[in-house]
């Protein structure tokens, strides 16, 4: 019984003793830049973050790099570490870093990692500096090919129709979010930045996607069964601010409903069992967009209410998915 003991507490010790152990630098050891990280300059930026790697980490400084630039972030971070002094110094720590920004993240391309450490448990530090003079310089760059390559593409626009033009000016509309935030960014890395020219050329953008709004029409035909669903695509349109009237030339599309409905009995209930078949043309006669859809209207109050149903159910559909895709186009 002594021998068996003796060989169970030599096994433990043993154990004991190969466990791995992960010893975390004390506050004195940790890097001076990372207990007092160095404050930006009139010619350098730098921004300290810590992240579950060097990627996040990196992230997080550019993100920080940004709030410094008076560009609106909003943060939430929550981190809890509790140390533990023994034989063994150890970390027990919850790490959460949640950043949500209120405007489109502004890109920083011209940077270098100035310092980097490891401090345990996942948990990476560095310390990210960029000069402001070549972070000017790269912006700008970024935004002249943005707009050069807007005057590219819209050398092929005139052989499109209206709802495509439209579609292309809305996208770029959309891209512009970030535009004037990154403004106020190179006005802050230096205050004799002229972006008079930059706001301009958005305008002539905007002024160009209003302008189609604006001019683009629809009509609506449909056949004997597909009359009375015209008022649901229509109030699809009118909700995208688009004129509903007769006319012709390029702006002008038409909408050709062309529906099937069968009446059925079920457990009680009509059915309007219906197909609608959806064609939109240009003012040449060219199909631009088409699309199926197969509803099932029912009630127990007779066919008259179950064709209701099939409305209600149309009308939902195009609130939900939007009228663009019902329709089959892009608007």
């Amino acid at each position: 019984m002594r021998y068996i003991l003796l060989v169970l507490t030599l096994m433990l010790v043993v154990g004991c003793g190969a466990q791995k152990r992960v010893v975390v630098a004390k506050e004195d050891k940790l890097p001076s830049w990372y207990i007092h990280p160095p404050k930006s300059t009139a010619t350098d930026l730098y921004a300290l973050g810590e992240g579950k790697s060097q990627k996040e980490a990196v992230a997080e400084a550019l993100t920080a790099m940004v709030a410094t630039l008076s560009v609106s972030v909003s943060s939430s971070f929550h981190a809890n570490t509790v140390v533990k002094e023994g034989r063994v110094n150890s970390v027990d720590a919850t790490y959460n870093n949640d950043v949500q920004s209120d405007v489109q993240k502004i890109r920083i391309s011209n940077y270098s990692i100035a310092h980097s450490k490891a401090l345990g448990f996942k948990r990476y530090a560095v310390l990210v500096k960029s000069n402001k003079k070549k972070l000017l310089i790269a912006m700008k760059k970024e935004l002249d090919q943005k707009f050069f390559t807007i005057s590219q593409e819209e050398n092929s626009l005139s052989r499109v129709d209206a709802l495509k033009q439209l579609a292309y000016y809305k996208r770029k509309k959309e891209s512009f979010k970030s535009i004037q935030n990154k403004l106020l960014v190179m006005n802050s890395l230096d205050e004799n930045f002229d972006a008079s020219e930059y706001i301009r050329k958005t305008q002539i953008i905007s002024s160009k996607y209003q302008s189609l709004a604006q001019n683009i029409r629809f009509s609506l035909t449909a056949n004997n069964a597909g009359n009375y669903l015209i008022a649901s695509f229509s109030k699809g349109l009118s909700q995208k601010h688009f004129s509903i009237k007769k006319g012709r030339g390029k702006f002008h599309f038409t909408i050709f409903i062309n529906a099937k409905i069968e009446k059925a009995n079920a457990y009680g209930f009509t059915l309007a069992r219906t197909e609608i078949k959806i064609v939109t043309k240009d003012y040449r006669g060219t199909i631009i967009g088409s699309n199926v859809l197969n509803i099932t209207g029912q009630s127990s109050q007779g066919f008259a209410i179950a064709k209701q149903s099939v409305i209600i159910k149309l009308n939902a559909m195009i609130q939900k998915e939007g009228i663009d895709k019902i329709l089959g186009i892009s608007i």
